[in-house]
Order: structure tokens, then C-alpha cells, then sequence
């Protein structure tokens, strides 16, 4: 994962990779679609992952998206992400709980009940 984000590139090399000149780059991070690194003397560095973020801003641009619309999928686009993680950590704990659960042989009282459509439920039968 580091490799993916650390920022290498200098912005005339991520402008060839991705195909567009580098004032679009400039243009894009202004816009906020993109957020270079930067070096102590302030030039900007692009990751692996900035190039495919650029290679998607450029996917969605040429689908005829505008920027701000480009921006707002790209949000989306990370939420989505964001709660996969998250639905899938919720899921690892309860499976982690289940398996304590059952490993302690702990007891979970059910109660099930079957009822005949038309028919009145035992639990609201006079008992007499």
C-alpha cells in the first residue's frame, strides 16, 4: 500500500502518465479533485494513486461530467469505500463474537413461536 502512495512523480512525469498537460494537473488541484504531495521547497509529487485518480477524473470528463460533477462522484466513489471497510469490520466482529459465543458454549434463550394464519396464538389462549 505504501508504494501506491508514496509521491514520486513530478508533475510533468504524472501529466504524460495520465495523458493530460500538466496545467490540468495545476487546474484539478485547485478544483479540489486532487491533492499532490509536496516537498519541503513546495513542488508537487504524485503517487500511483494520484495517476489512477487522474486516469478516473479523465474516464468521467470524457463520459461528460463537469468538474464539480467529477468532484462529487469521487466523493461518493471514497464514502462507498469508506463503508465497505466499515461493513466489513462490523462483520469480522460479529463473527469473532459468534465464535466466542459458541467456544464458551454460552446459552442465547429463543423463542420461537408458529402461528396458523387464522388462527388465535397459544400465548393468547384463556388458560382455564
Amino acid at each position: 500500500m505504501e508504494r501506491e502512495t508514496h509521491a514520486v512523480y513530478v508533475i510533468s512525469v504524472a501529466a504524460e502518465i495520465a495523458g493530460v498537460h500538466p496545467q490540468t494537473l495545476r487546474i484539478y488541484e485547485r478544483r479540489g479533485l486532487l491533492q499532490p504531495a509536496r516537498t519541503s521547497g513546495g513542488n508537487r509529487r504524485y503517487s500511483n494513486a494520484d495517476i489512477r485518480r487522474l486516469q478516473r477524473i479523465a474516464e468521467l470528463a470524457n463520459a461528460g461530467m463537469n468538474l464539480e460533477g467529477i468532484r462529487q462522484v469521487l466523493e461518493l466513489e471514497s464514502e462507498v469505500i469508506r463503508l465497505r471497510h466499515e461493513v466489513e469490520q462490523l462483520r469480522n466482529e460479529l463473527l469473532t463474537a459468534s465464535r466466542q459465543r459458541r467456544e464458551s458454549n454460552e446459552l442465547v434463550p429463543l423463542h420461537q413461536a408458529i402461528t396458523l394464519f387464522g388462527r388465535t396464538p397459544s400465548i393468547f389462549r384463556d388458560k382455564r
